[in-house]
């Protein structure tokens, strides 16, 4: 698997709520899927709808270049 590093914003709040910037890792075989656990994660956590989550960059990073704690502890136990 590899690993995505996602980065855009998302709209808080039901009406006019502000655009807050994310960067997240996700483990996914590919850009399209890395999207789709954006968006899932994403609707559970805030309610966020799609339409209310804009990215600007997905970039695959190295095992060396993982910052998020969770998921450099699920590939050391992996390997």
């Amino acid at each position: 698997m590899k690993i995505h590093r996602v980065k855009g914003r998302f709209r808080m709040g039901k009406r006019k709520g502000d655009w807050q910037r994310f960067s997240k890792e996700v483990i996914s075989s590919s850009e399209e899927e890395a999207k789709e656990k954006i968006y899932s994660l994403f609707g559970s956590k805030h309610r966020v709808s799609r339409t209310n989550i804009k990215f600007y960059d997905i970039e695959e990073i190295s095992e060396e270049e993982i910052e998020d704690y969770l998921i450099k502890s699920k590939i050391e136990m992996e390997a």
